[in-house]
């Protein structure tokens, strides 16, 4: 299992395209790395770059996207609205894949000792990295920004973790560690006082805003008994934010860090600033991603603005997306493209699902040519796949039709229920091929020698196993799938039977099909206990699926009595 983590370097460069190429070519040169995104900002004078990979290969990018920044970059000259103290602000890594965060950290250590070293450059650790957790907090390190740090590098607690105690005024000095996935997330007002943004951020933010005598902005700081000054908290937890005035855009937004996604989800976060911003007078236009976001987190995004509707949240993934994109003006300012701004989808290929890709007509045409695949268990799971799309479709139209609000949850649930099998089948389609490939590719192994032979005969039984495991679970799916069915002939949108109906033959279909391509392939398998088992559960689910459809083509005659 192959290693990933995720690095989101920020560079203080966001006009001069040159400047931001020349770095990210550096990124790009270190094999065992992809370059994932790149997104310059004008107003802050800022480019989030975002890539991923194996974790010495992005150690080495790193490296060389720093030392390339501090050549090209000079502090000396910067300006810009966010917050910065280097040329490479910060280098953030993140576990991604088959790493825990404690090995990410090593790694976050081995960079920070690499960047101070050899580019003589001052690092300091955040997060994760930094064992000394009073000086862990990004925004506690970059108090007092470039301008201030020649000073405040000087001060005993402040000595860089790596790297000369001299401020470098061309390069500045570097934040490098290790977190969580983090969302950089900004929420576009219809104001242009940075003032009131900000009394916004402070309503919503963790640290809240500092108590003064009077309640006043004016008023004397209220300080506790450490000294430290009084604050009242926020209303989110795990979000740092602030507000600004963005010149490129002629509006003000709230400027939010989201460290804990799971804590505080970006649509919870959004909402929260429209209801400060309303209290306010103030109105939220849409909002801005900056760099990349789990697909988790506008998915739920998608179904909790449809739970507000008390609508279906069974729908597609594409539409689960859309809703997400437009409910929280995602679009606003720029287009947003989810295949270049979701990370899962920039870390798919469509080399493994070259079927699934293709049209009807393309589908059509690839099954009937000369080729072997796909076969009839492909062919099976795209069956199940419609036959549950069906199913799921009257659970839909149920949830919404007029007079039955009331039950618009329930029909929610199966229609989720439906839209999860129907995913599982899909790649099923793809699954089933590679599969038969697998069994190809084994048959074609060297046989000269008794190694050879004993290595292909465990190839393929290795593959004759897989390729009976994936049309069993095209069966089981199918018969999950047909449950779903008779469940919408009974309860459903009573105009719609017949197509429950049509999606519960679809899943008999599917399973019988299935079924043959099981038994088919049992033949090929020395592990006969395996067989046999496998063969009797398949027999149970093919005669409940047969009664099932029984049923089902008898409650339909019923209502159709013609």
């Amino acid at each position: 299992m192959q290693q990933l983590i995720e690095c989101v370097p920020n560079f203080s460069e966001g006009n001069d395209l040159n400047i931001i190429k020349q770095i990210t070519n550096e990124i790009e040169s270190v094999e065992g790395v992809k370059l994932l995104n790149v997104d310059p900002g004008k107003a802050t004078n800022r480019t989030v770059v975002t890539f991923v990979g194996t974790p010495n290969a992005v150690v080495e990018a790193a490296f060389l996207a720093i030392k390339k920044a501090g050549e090209l970059i000079d502090m000396s000259k910067h300006k810009g609205e966010h917050p910065r103290m280097g040329a490479t602000d910060v280098c953030p890594f993140i576990p991604i894949s088959n790493i825990s965060m404690e090995e990410t950290a090593e790694y976050a250590i081995k960079l920070a000792n690499k960047v101070g070293n050899e580019l003589n450059l001052p690092v300091y650790l955040y997060e994760a990295a930094q064992v000394n957790k009073s000086r862990s907090n990004l925004s506690i390190i970059r108090n007092g920004e470039y301008e201030g740090f020649f000073k405040k590098i000087k001060e005993p607690q402040w000595k860089p973790d790596f790297g000369p105690d001299e401020m470098d005024a061309k390069r500045g000095a570097t934040v490098i560690g290790a977190r969580d996935f983090l969302v950089a997330y900004n929420i576009n007002l219809n104001t242009t006082s940075t003032r009131r943004a900000n009394s916004v951020a402070f309503d919503v933010r963790e640290a809240g805003r500092v108590m003064r005598e009077g309640n006043t902005l004016t008023g004397k700081i209220i300080l506790n008994s450490d000294g430290t000054p009084k604050s009242i908290p926020g209303k989110l937890k795990s979000v740092k934010a602030i507000g600004w005035y963005i010149q490129e855009y002629g509006v003000c937004q709230i400027s939010m860090n989201l460290t804990n996604i799971n804590v505080t989800p970006v649509h919870i976060a959004f909402d929260e600033v429209c209801k400060s911003a309303d209290s306010r007078g103030i109105r939220v236009t849409g909002s801005e991603l900056v760099g990349l976001i789990p697909l988790k987190s506008l998915l739920d995004a998608g179904k909790y603005f449809l739970q507000k509707q008390q609508r279906s949240i069974g729908v597609s993934e594409e539409e689960l997306i859309k809703i997400a994109v437009k409910s929280l003006g995602l679009d606003e300012l720029t287009p947003f493209n989810p295949n270049e701004r979701i990370i899962e989808y920039l870390l798919n290929t469509k080399e493994n699902t070259p079927l699934i890709n293709l049209n009807l007509r393309q589908f059509a045409n690839e099954t009937a040519s000369e080729s072997p695949a796909p076969g009839g268990g492909s062919i099976s799971a795209y069956v199940a796949s419609l036959g549950v799309s069906l199913a799921t479709m009257v659970a839909n139209l149920s949830s919404h039709k007029k007079g039955w609000d009331e039950r618009w949850e329930e029909f929610s649930v199966w229609a989720v229920k439906g839209q999860q099998i129907k995913d599982q089948l899909l790649k099923l389609v793809d699954e089933d091929t590679n599969s038969f490939n697998k069994i190809m590719e084994a048959f074609a192994l060297p046989k000269s020698t008794d190694e050879e032979k004993k290595l292909r005969n465990e190839a393929i039984q290795s593959a004759t196993k897989y390729a009976i495991e994936v049309p069993f679970k095209v069966m089981e799916l199918s018969y999950e799938s047909i449950l779903i069915a008779k469940e919408m002939v009974l309860i459903g949108n009573p105009n719609s039977i017949t197509d429950a109906g049509v999606g519960a033959l679809c899943a008999r279909t599917a399973v019988i099909g299935a079924f043959m391509n099981v038994r088919i392939n049992s033949s090929g398998l020395n592990d006969k206990s395996f067989v046999n088992e496998i063969v009797a559960k398949g027999k149970v689910i093919e005669e409940n699926t047969q009664q099932i459809e029984k049923d089902v083509i008898e409650i339909i005659n019923k209502h159709i009595s013609l």
